[in-house]
């Protein structure tokens, strides 16, 4: 069975809610160049979206590994960085170009 995404956007861009049931986080995508980047938006902490900027998912992947190697409390916040359905929201919303395959 195929999962349904709908691509939603507003003002800041496209964006899916990371974390189930709860709207008032969003997490924002776009394409930049080969990548996919990711920027988070909490409603509820306006300085959210000026302290986090635009991360690549290239960074995401290797702060995610430094995690794992250090063994870091918790381990790293992947759940929140979905890279299968950014670049389905980026192809669905710019075309199917929009986005290599980095996965």
């Amino acid at each position: 069975m195929t999962r349904r995404i709908i691509t939603v956007r507003d003002e800041r861009g496209i964006y899916y809610y990371p974390v189930l049931g709860n709207k008032n986080i969003r997490m924002y995508v776009r394409p930049a160049g080969d990548e996919v980047e990711f920027r988070l938006w909490d409603s509820k902490n306006d300085d959210t979206w000026e302290r986090h900027g635009w991360l690549p998912w290239s960074a995401i992947q290797q702060a995610a590994e430094l995690y794992r190697k250090e063994k870091a409390g918790g381990g790293p916040p992947l759940h929140l960085y979905d890279f299968d359905v950014a670049t389905r929201l980026i192809r669905d919303e710019l075309g199917k170009s929009a986005v290599e395959d980095q996965g």
